[in-house]
């Protein structure tokens, strides 16, 4: 039988394949387990035999693992799954629902007759309920004009209310309900932070003096409905033709090349798409060529799966954790600085899997940092936003940033007015340690990068348009530019008394 490494070398006829460089730069990752990631995946990944990372996985296997509320048992098609098979991530990846008919499919098994409508719709329906097959047809409806696909894993679809979950803050944020959704603004754009225009090549945002965003891939454990990256992230929907980033040869050795060329970049995200569906060996590999670069100084694999599918940090079948901590202790020989950031929106996201595996991420050493996206009915109330914030906390994951969400198209719904941003931080700043209060940002459309929301230079209730300025980010002729964020049109008309 061809080795994996044989076969997959042979994707790349005519020189040497990016597969050679694993072998020839990650050397001390151990043989790892079969690929959990899609096919469609194009890098290969080598499984080198040497076992200089098993020094660094010296950590409890599941059978360690204390079984609290098996939460999943309450889906009526997971009523039977062992824990041992939940906190498998073959096994959440083979049960993941992806598409329209797969997402169907389970809601018609796990919806109750009736279901309570929310308060957007309540006026429209004398009963207040839809049917189950309303809601379905509802959510089909959704799908067809939202940006995003659908794709959950069973850890985040078992954390939803399926007995009222047109008011559950998970469901909100992954299943698109088109009796939700409001007309976009106008000003809405599907790349709102215009990446395209600050990319010197595929794949590589460089915004910031000193800081690159790399994007190895465009797919995701769950998407979301607010994506940002709505253009590139995903499959194709009926709204949008996606432009993938493939994790390619050429692709990457241009980006990596790009980041190597360059003596003032000393800061690199490893985000997508997400840097939980990248293999072991990849993920190892881009850690060992950013750390083999003089220029830079600190880098951080960006990655929802601690809150989307965090079982797969306490599998010892797969390989990716071990991979992980590879990286941050080759970063800490080196005297560089490795980081894990993650996105949690909820408290209600939270079980004691993903205690578990924070635990095990602190244990090994791994900093974990976390952003938030700010959004309508889901986080922005104070006793919501200060819940998470410390859980966070008492998780040993860093509060980093809250998110004003951004100006995207198809989630219009979801955006809050500045002022609700401005609001949570008066009220919750001195609540908790200073060193635990995130900062509360605009992503400034057209590019301006992140601002402070209590920093902007104007902001007209009346009209609903802030603006900021962002002295630091001078490219592409930015220098002196004023950056305008909008509120939701229909928060102006409720802030004029017009409603």
């Amino acid at each position: 039988m061809r080795s994996a490494f044989s076969r997959h070398a042979a994707l790349y006829r005519g020189g040497p394949s990016l597969v050679e460089c694993f072998a020839s730069t990650v050397r001390g990752v151990a043989t790892m387990p079969p690929r959990m990631a899609p096919a469609s995946m194009a890098v290969a990944a080598a499984q080198p035999t040497h076992q200089e990372i098993e020094e660094f996985a010296a950590a409890p296997t599941n059978s360690t693992i204390p079984t609290h509320d098996e939460f999943w048992r309450k889906i009526p098609v997971w009523k039977d799954v062992p824990v041992e098979d939940f906190l498998s991530y073959a096994w959440g990846i083979k049960h993941t629902v992806q598409g329209e008919g797969k997402l169907a499919h389970f809601l018609e098994q796990v919806l109750p007759d009736q279901v309570p409508m929310d308060d957007v719709t309540d006026s429209g329906n004398k009963a207040g309920i839809q049917t189950r097959e309303e809601l379905v047809a509802d959510v089909i409806d959704g799908i067809k004009t939202a940006t995003m696909s659908t794709r959950m894993t069973p850890y985040i679809l078992s954390r939803i209310n399926w007995s009222n979950p047109r008011n559950d803050p998970v469901f909100r944020q992954f299943i698109p309900v088109k009796s939700r959704m409001l007309p976009d603004h106008p000003k809405l754009m599907l790349d709102s932070l215009d990446e395209h225009a600050d990319s010197p090549v595929s794949g590589l945002v460089h915004r910031y003096t000193d800081k690159a965003l790399f994007l190895p891939t465009s797919v995701c454990p769950t998407y979301c409905m607010f994506c940002t990256r709505s253009y590139a992230v995903g499959a194709d929907t009926d709204s949008v033709k996606k432009a993938p980033m493939k994790p390619t040869k050429r692709r990457w050795e241009e980006a990596l090349g790009y980041v190597e060329s360059q003596p003032g970049l000393h800061d690199i995200v490893v985000s997508g798409g997400d840097a939980y569906y990248l293999q072991p060996e990849q993920l190892a590999y881009i850690g060992k060529r950013l750390l083999a670069m003089p220029n830079i100084r600190r880098f951080r694999f960006a990655s929802k799966g601690l809150a989307v599918a965090p079982a797969r940090f306490l599998d010892d079948k797969d390989a990716w954790f071990q991979a992980l901590t590879f990286v941050a202790e080759k970063a800490k020989a080196a005297g560089k600085a490795m980081a894990l950031h993650t996105h949690f929106n909820h408290p209600n996201e939270f079980s004691w899997v993903s205690e578990q595996a924070a635990r095990r991420l602190w244990d090994a050493g791994v900093l974990v940092r976390n952003q938030t996206v700010l959004m309508r009915g889901i986080n922005d109330d104070t006793a919501t936003m200060s819940t998470l914030i410390r859980t966070l906390a008492d998780n040993n994951i860093f509060p980093y940033y809250i998110y004003q969400c951004d100006m995207v198209e198809k989630v219009e719904h979801l955006r809050t007015p500045l002022q609700t941003i401005l609001d949570l931080e008066a009220q919750i700043r001195g609540s908790i340690a200073g060193f635990m209060m995130p900062q509360f940002v605009v992503d400034l459309p057209g590019g301006g990068g992140k601002r402070l929301a209590c920093s902007h230079m104007s902001y007209d209730r009346t009209t609903g348009v802030s603006k900021f300025v962002a002295p630091a980010v001078t490219g592409r002729d930015k220098a002196n530019k004023v950056y305008e964020y909008y509120d939701p049109v229909d928060s102006v008309v409720t802030a004029n008394g017009r409603d």
